[in-house]
């Protein structure tokens, strides 16, 4: 074949003297072709680098083999793991996952809608911004499944989350059983329900042990915006200073930890114990291991996309919710 030439069905049948459909049973029905012309035909694929368009086999057959996968930050590890669930179980169902990052912006979020759309994916999974779920809804109504991720029950779709609320009243908790009594919150895109929640379930505990929190506003959910929080902190007086901080997810808390241990020598816990939140490797081994509030980002994603073919094979069906429980795991930053 001439360089640069996209090697056809036609090319194949031609050099194995057989017809095109019998080239088309072999890639799909090998099992009714004959030992001898399954032979000819694999060979002269092998020859010619015969490569099957399998978009095009997609859109004839009216389905896709491919999944849509759409999170926040995929700077944050937690996302990577989420992907990772959601990758292992669609390996297992012989499906493939292309997966977006949205940086928390809405209108990045509904251009991979539309383009996972315009591609005929399966099914999509959606880390939402909670912005376009008048899209979503006119996706799902054309006929493409949307199931959410991070997300509080969804009357139309299925969904799946953890209880965020619980998550924040658990660090708080444990910042009050260590003795803390004047507990700051680093927290950034309070428009995001992930961060609302973790912030309502923050206070709600303070309030049941008589104090109130202090909120402690980052730019963004970043190390970098946590560090330049932590050296904000460090700029008080010792008398002015929290005695404690809750951080709303890791990398915050790990820009804090940053700015504490590092730079200024601020001793974790003994002077400001800190809790971070998603559990990420990275946590067990910073200087200071982080307490951290876990949520089982794997499992989720695994959970996502069995819901996801759930909603594939019985589009009738009730739409399902899971909910997972956060669980507080605890290391020298609190405990040390």
């Amino acid at each position: 074949m001439a360089s640069g030439h996209l090697v056809s069905m036609k090319d194949v049948a031609r050099h194995a003297g057989v017809s095109v459909g019998t080239v088309s049973n072999v890639l799909n029905r090998p099992e009714i072709v004959s030992p001898d012309r399954r032979e000819r035909v694999e060979a002269a694929i092998a020859e010619l680098g015969y490569v099957r368009n399998d978009a095009a086999r997609q859109l004839k057959l009216g389905r896709s083999s491919t999944v849509g996968a759409i999170v926040l930050d995929s700077g944050n590890p937690f996302y990577g793991q989420l992907v990772g669930g959601i990758e292992a179980a669609a390996e297992d169902s012989q499906l493939m996952v292309i997966a977006g990052s949205t940086g928390s912006r809405e209108r990045r979020e509904r251009l991979y809608l539309s383009l996972f759309e315009e591609q005929r994916v399966r099914g999509i999974l959606l880390a939402s911004t909670g912005g376009s779920a008048d899209l979503v809804e006119a996706i799902r109504g054309r006929g493409t499944p949307v199931v959410l991720v991070e997300s509080e029950r969804d009357a139309r779709g299925s969904s799946v989350s953890v209880d965020d609320i619980a998550g924040g009243e658990l660090a708080v908790q444990h910042l009050v059983a260590q003795g803390r009594r004047r507990i700051g919150v680093v927290a950034a895109r309070q428009d995001l329900r992930q961060v609302a929640d973790r912030l309502h379930g923050a206070r709600r505990a303070a309030k049941a042990a008589g104090l109130e929190i202090e909120v402690l506003e980052a730019e963004d959910l970043t190390v970098l915006a946590g560090r330049t929080v932590g050296e904000e902190v460090v700029a008080r007086s010792a008398a002015e200073r929290p005695d404690a901080v809750f951080c709303v997810n890791d990398l915050l808390a790990v820009g804090v930890l940053q700015a504490f241990a590092f730079r200024h020598q601020v001793a974790v816990p003994e002077e400001i114990a800190l809790v971070g939140y998603d559990d990420i490797d990275f946590a067990r081994s910073t200087v200071v291991p982080l307490t951290s509030v876990s949520q089982p980002a794997d499992l989720m994603g695994r959970t996502a996309l069995a819901l996801l073919e759930e909603e594939i094979a019985s589009p009738d069906a009730a739409p399902r919710h899971v909910s997972f429980t956060p669980k507080l795991v605890q290391r020298e930053s609190t405990t040390g």
